[in-house]
């Protein structure tokens, strides 16, 4: 059996496949959902949700959401998503390197929040493309 995974963003459907396995970053910790798995409802974190097609893992970056998992079919709803193959590692990098010394230089707890988002952004990024190539 397979599961019916559908990834929408605001402005476009991301993803909309089947697989025989998923793994989200929920913002408890990494959640594996395999066929057959009871009905929930989770809040996902900015992280990277990798999707099992046969032996290959395709790694997918989420910008936070929720996911409903209801009779074999995922339906995640996401603030934002990025496919790896959209993803320039050199710029990843740049970002990652800039939100850090945004976080050092914040002076006032909304450029921190800002700054540490940012971070967490591009280290999804990175990881999702780390994940592509191992």
């Amino acid at each position: 059996m397979t599961l019916n995974i559908r990834v929408i963003a605001p402005d476009k459907t991301v993803w909309d496949a089947s697989a025989q396995e998923v793994i989200l970053p929920s913002s408890t910790g990494q959640l594996g959902i395999l066929s057959g798995h009871i009905p929930l409802l989770t809040a996902l974190d900015i992280g990277v949700m990798r999707v099992r097609i046969d032996k290959e893992w395709i790694p997918i970056v989420l910008l936070g959401g929720f996911a409903e998992v209801e009779k074999n079919k995922i339906t995640i709803l996401v603030n934002g998503a990025e496919e790896v193959s959209d993803i320039d590692s050199e710029q990843a990098q740049t970002n990652l390197d800039n939100a850090e010394r945004m976080l050092s230089e914040a002076m006032n707890p909304k450029a921190k929040i800002e700054a540490t988002q940012n971070i967490r952004k591009a280290r999804a990024r990175l990881q999702a493309l780390a994940t592509l190539s191992s």
